[in-house]
Order: C-alpha cells, then sequence, then structure tokens
C-alpha cells in the first residue's frame, strides 16, 4: 500500500481504527500480502470518503450497513465486523437484533437466521450473552 501517505488513506485509516477497531485492521492486515490495493481500496473509499461525510453519524451508518449486510445474506464475516462497530460507535445487542428482526421482511428469514447467527457470535466474543 504504497499510498499511505496520501490524505484520503489518513482520513480513512483514522476512521476504520476509530469504527471496527482491531476487527478492522485485522481485515486490512489480510488483504497485504494478496491483494494491497484492494486494501488501500477499502481504506480510502469507504472509510475515507463515505464514512467521512456529513449527513449521518456514525452509528445511523452502521445500522444502514448492518441491514445491507444483513439483507444479503452471504456476507457473514463483512456483517461480524459491523456488528463489532455499531457496538462501537453506540448501537445496544437490542438495536442490533432489531435490526436483523427487521431484516427478516425484506430479505427473508433465511438472510434474517444467517444475521442472528452472526450476532450471536459477535455477543458471545464480547461477552454480551453466554454460549
Amino acid at each position: 500500500m504504497k499510498t499511505q501517505d496520501n490524505e484520503r488513506f489518513t482520513r480513512g485509516w483514522e476512521r476504520l481504527k476509530e469504527i471496527d477497531g482491531e476487527a478492522g485492521e485485522k481485515v486490512i492486515e489480510s488483504l497485504k500480502n494478496i491483494a494491497p490495493d484492494l486494501a488501500r481500496y477499502t481504506i480510502e473509499y469507504p472509510f475515507g470518503d463515505i464514512y467521512s461525510r456529513q449527513g449521518l453519524d456514525l452509528k445511523s451508518r452502521e445500522i444502514a450497513t448492518v441491514a445491507a449486510l444483513s439483507a444479503m445474506g452471504n456476507a457473514a464475516p463483512q456483517l461480524r465486523v459491523h456488528i463489532h462497530a455499531a457496538l462501537n460507535v453506540g448501537c445496544t445487542p437490542e438495536e442490533i437484533v432489531e435490526i436483523i428482526t427487521q431484516m427478516s421482511v425484506y430479505a427473508g428469514f433465511p438472510a434474517a437466521l444467517n444475521a442472528a447467527t452472526a450476532a450471536k457470535e459477535v455477543f458471545i466474543e464480547r461477552g454480551i450473552i453466554n454460549d
């Protein structure tokens, strides 16, 4: 990632650490030896540009992201990262469960069940619930 000195990268890296913390850093690290440009794009565009925009607070952005990833039904690793992020920016576990339940109406039960499983894994990992 040779463009670490650009403003988008710097802004994005700080925003990624603020929102996703260690989980986000692990995602970027996992890409460095196989797709360093994708790692850089992930920092610059979503976090340097979109998450840094005015108009929505970080909690609202994470609500939208958890809803979208839940509705997709096939993005469990990314959903887990963003459930962590939602908790980091002020969502409660109850709000996350409500987001997932809401998606059952629009994305179907299989997608909502997959999302609930991802939420359970995050909640166990963070000590919110017991296994």
